[in-house]
């Protein structure tokens, strides 16, 4: 294996660790909301603390060489922190988590479409398309885990649509800026904008009723708690801070078709940390389902280990 080749893979295990760390998140925010948390504030207090970290590697420059650059930033601050994050957790509430989670899952794929309609130099080969639906099918089986039960709700279906849009479109946009600006600057500006843009929906909260949607409730005392505590942090140390900083880079070093086709291994990382945090089961369709994931990765990412 020559120097190069080493240097390509330690881009590809950065985007596995990234996304090895998104499927444990599953876990940590399912304890949260257990523990009496709203969706909503759970993505604000982890895009709060993600952004004070980094402030402190990235405090000097405050805005993009240019308007257009800067309304960039502000997009990926949408598609990838506030209005993904609203509208995959009003999903869940309005359809079942499988239906949700399969849909959401498909950004890779969407990802790839859209990068072929307007990315005139982008073209599909045949081990990326083939890998790429590989993948797919073994990741339904995993996020259906045996137990496999349709039920259509149209609008949160819609909504875990929009969410895997929002991804695609995240995936792209971040592949552009990151050309001309430093990961660090431009993690920082994604949470910013994150945080700024799920603010009007805590305003529209206090005159509405809204799924998934609701003003400021969790009492503060308890961020004590170590539950609270423990998990909030992990996922804004680790899930954001330095998970978006990670797929940052790899997106920079590697694109952004192959990187997100590792979104495909998220519900592996969330049925094994399922497995042994929550006692829940992992069947053999799940087992399979994870093979046929790690063949597609592989088959997909091949061509680009290979450079």
């Amino acid at each position: 294996m020559n120097k190069r080749c080493r240097f390509h893979l330690g881009y590809h295990f950065l985007a596995v660790l990234t996304v090895a760390v998104w499927g444990v998140t599953f876990v940590n925010t399912k304890l949260l909301l257990s523990a009496g948390m709203l969706p909503m504030e759970i993505f604000f207090v982890r895009f709060i603390i993600a952004y004070l970290c980094i402030w402190t590697i990235s405090p000097r420059r405050l805005f993009a060489d240019n308007w257009k650059d800067e309304l960039c930033f502000l997009f990926l601050g949408i598609t990838g922190g506030s209005v993904y994050f609203i509208v995959e957790n009003t999903a869940l509430q309005l359809s079942l988590a499988n239906n949700v989670s399969f849909i959401v899952c498909t950004a890779p794929l969407i990802t790839m479409l859209l990068a072929i309609l307007v990315i005139k130099s982008v073209r599909a080969s045949v081990p990326l398309v083939v890998g790429s639906l590989t993948a797919l099918i073994g990741m339904g089986l995993v996020v259906y885990n045996g137990h496999f039960v349709l039920h259509l709700n149209p609008l949160g279906d819609l909504l875990a649509f929009a969410a895997a849009i929002c991804w695609a479109v995240y995936s792209l946009l971040i592949k552009r800026v990151s050309l001309r600006y430093k990961a660090t600057f431009v993690t920082r500006k994604v949470f910013f904008y994150g945080i700024l843009t799920v603010l009007p929906f805590f305003i529209m909260a206090s005159f509405a009723e809204l799924p998934g949607i609701a003003p400021w409730r969790f009492p503060l005392a308890r961020m004590t708690e170590p539950v609270v505590f423990a998990n909030l942090l992990f996922l804004s140390v680790m899930a954001s801070f330095a998970c978006f900083l990670w797929w940052s880079v790899a997106v920079k070093k590697l694109g952004a078709l192959r990187t997100s086709n590792y979104v495909y291994l998220n519900p592996v990382f969330t049925v094994v940390a399922s497995s042994l945090i929550l006692s829940e089961p992992m069947t053999l369709i799940a087992f399979v389902g994870s093979v046929l994931i790690l063949i597609g990765v592989y088959i997909a990412n091949r061509q680009g280990i290979a450079q």
